[in-house]
């Protein structure tokens, strides 16, 4: 019985640490320090940098450096009701630059790309402290 106990654990012992080694690190990720900027370029391989801070009552300047258009709308699509300020950029030919409203409320606002809202490259956000 001993040696079915022993087997037993080292069966336990095993699975724990396959589990472990495929279960990846316990340590959380470290997400990226917002930039403190009012500037959010967009280009070919997206928007730059994806997380700003800036003051309350800032306004956020977005660039098209592509060379097509972007319709740059707030979290949730398609309603854009979380940052409605966020919504004044709109659309943006190539070359254009549109700025926000004034962002007079402390929060996180998200934005993204309207007529492409599942492009993680042209979502981001705006850290509002």
């Amino acid at each position: 019985m001993r040696s079915d106990s022993r087997a037993f654990q080292t069966l336990v012992c095993a699975g724990a640490l396959a589990a472990a080694a495929c279960g990846g690190s316990s340590t959380p990720t470290t997400p990226t320090n917002p930039v403190q900027t009012n500037v959010v370029t967009i280009s070919s391989t997206g928007v730059s940098p994806k997380t700003i801070q800036i003051a309350i009552g800032s306004r956020v300047t977005f660039i098209n450096n592509d060379s097509k258009p972007h319709n740059m709308t707030s979290d949730p699509h398609p309603d854009h009701s979380d940052c409605p300020d966020i919504n004044q950029v709109g659309f943006l030919v190539a070359g254009q630059s549109k700025e926000t409203g004034n962002l007079t409320i402390a929060r996180t606002c998200g934005y993204h790309d309207h007529d492409l809202p599942a492009t993680t490259s042209l979502q981001g956000s705006i850290i509002i402290k």
